[in-house]
Formats: C-alpha cells, structure tokens, sequence
C-alpha cells in the first residue's frame, strides 16, 4: 500500500471499505496512453481499464469504464443507460464535474454519484486495473470487491 501522503481519494475510500487493493505507480506518465501506461507497468492491456465520463441527450452524465485499448461504442452505451444518444464529456468540464483530471479518472471517488457501466470483458478477469484518481497511479482490485463500493453494471460497450 502507498504512504498516506500518496492515497488519492479513490484509494482512502478503498481502506474506508476494507477492500483490498494494490497500488501500482508510474513516474512521468503525463501524456501516455494507457496502453503504455499498463505495458511499462507489465499490465495485460486486456485487465487495464480506462474510465470515459459521457452527457446524454438527457443531460445526465454516465461513467463508462472499458479496456484501455478499445473504444466506446457509443450506441451500445447509450443503448445501455436508456438514453438516445450520449456524447464525451468535454475534458474541460471533467475536473469540475468529477474532481478528477484527465488520464487520472477514476470510478471510485467522483464528487458525485453517476450510473458506471463496466465493460463485460471485466467478468472474464479475477482482478482488473484502473486509475487510483492520480495520472500515473493505478489500482489493482478484484472484480467482485469493486460492487461493494460503487453501484455497477457489466455490458457490452465496446466497439
């Protein structure tokens, strides 16, 4: 675990819960892709997930998280949140909106609740990695222990 001084928000409501996690860290990750954030990391690309926020044509916001190398599809994740159509949410809007930057998103911790639909390929893997909330940190946590924090659905949403 990380010295209390590096818990990001994500990682203290994890020890809040007692959900066990490994924090994983990279230095000078600013501009990376997570593709090579997770390969420098010795991730499988497939168990290193992203975290996309979304507006709907409704005017809701939906979190998505897929694997770092695939791409929102983004009328299956409409389809998956009962909206017409959603779009990315601007990256200026995203620290205001979530209170986290982009390429340090993470699922757990946003200032406010949105409906989180993970990608299904996310059942296949005992433990999934994600951002810890901090551009260049990362979490490794079970599957099954991240519905114990955040309400989730698993669905197809990748292209």
């Amino acid at each position: 675990m990380a010295k209390k001084d590096d818990k990001t928000n994500a990682m203290r409501l994890l020890d809040q819960k007692k959900i066990s996690y490994e924090h994983l860290s990279l230095e000078n990750a600013e501009g990376l892709s997570g593709e090579e954030i997770a390969s420098k990391l010795s991730e499988d690309p497939a168990q290193a997930f992203k975290t996309l926020v979304t507006t709907g044509k409704t005017g809701a916001h939906y979190v998505f998280v897929i694997p770092v190398a695939a791409e929102l599809d983004l009328k299956k994740a409409a389809s998956a949140v009962s909206e017409k159509s959603i779009e990315m949410l601007k990256q200026k809007d995203l620290l205001p909106l979530t209170g986290y930057v982009h390429g340090g998103c993470s699922p757990i911790g946003m200032k406010k609740f949105f409906t989180t639909i993970i990608d299904a390929s996310a059942q296949t893997f005992h433990e999934i990695y994600f951002s810890a909330g901090k551009v260049g940190h990362q979490v490794k946590i079970s599957v099954g222990d991240i519905e114990k924090i955040i309400r989730v659905s698993f669905v197809d949403i990748k292209k």
